[in-house]
């Protein structure tokens, strides 16, 4: 029955992310990353995301193989680690990395019963401002609907205004060379990066691109399967109208070899 699902899932997938994108996708490829997405020991609550997430499309996009060495970034709630886990296989490693503000209490003990029947799963917390990662240690990293925090300061959460600069050195330095960087992120208008952060949790994607590009990132690509024409960009994303049904752009970065 996982089998059958798997080949349907992959089906579809190759319909919708594409010609150009599912040609440069091995089957292979395909039918682990669905099969992963398709997995039973996957939480019923974050199935329910699968809809506004589209994970599997997102990862074959984003090249995600068996054996890779993956970061998942502000990823304590195990969305993603869950579907890498099995994606990367006994042989790969994931990685997740949460700002030390958010790992207390519930977070934590909710992470170590996840990660107790993940072998191949690790986490590690440090301040929001310095992500400790080893350097030259990952293949693909991904930032979901998180880079903009990078702006946001919020006294309630210790966390303080950050330079976007300094916090890409960390994660430049974490890839290895030829490593891939997703990010997804609301698409927000154009201005006052901080205020708009501030205001509505989004973010321009001119001001990503260009942030990752002056760390030294290259872009590789970007991609439409979030986007979504009918959000103008002018609510707070967690406001009932729009929540979960955000436009989200999709950036491939990769750090040069």
């Amino acid at each position: 029955m996982a089998r059958v699902l798997a080949t349907v899932v992959g089906m579809a997938l190759a319909c919708s992310i594409g010609r150009a994108e599912a040609r440069s996708t091995p089957d292979t490829v395909w039918m682990n990353i669905a099969a992963a997405v398709a997995a039973p020991t996957r939480s019923a609550g974050n199935v329910k995301l699968d809809a506004s997430r589209k994970p599997a499309e997102v990862l074959a996009f984003l090249g995600l193989k068996r054996g890779m060495r993956v970061a998942d970034m502000f990823g304590v709630n195990h969305y993603w680690a869950e579907i890498f886990a099995d994606a990367v296989g006994p042989k790969g490693q994931v990685v997740v990395w949460e700002p030390s503000q958010f790992y207390r209490d519930k977070a934590k003990d909710d992470f170590t019963l996840f990660a107790a029947t993940r072998h191949n799963v690790a986490i590690v917390a440090s301040p929001f401002a310095t992500p400790a990662l080893a350097p030259r240690s990952f293949d693909l990293m991904l930032i979901n609907l998180d880079y903009h925090d990078v702006y946001w300061e919020a006294a309630k959460y210790d966390i303080a205004r950050m330079e976007p600069d300094a916090w890409l050195k960390f994660i430049f330095a974490a890839m290895k060379p030829g490593g891939i960087v997703g990010v997804v992120d609301h698409v927000g208008p154009a201005g006052d990066t901080r205020g708009i952060v501030e205001k509505l949790h989004r973010i321009d994607p001119a001001t990503v691109r260009a942030d990752f590009e002056r760390a030294g990132f290259v872009l590789d690509g970007e991609s439409t399967i979030l986007r979504n024409p009918a959000d103008d960009h002018s609510l707070l994303v967690f406001d009932p109208a729009i929540r979960g049904k955000t436009d989200r752009f999709i950036y491939r970065f990769k750090r040069p070899r």
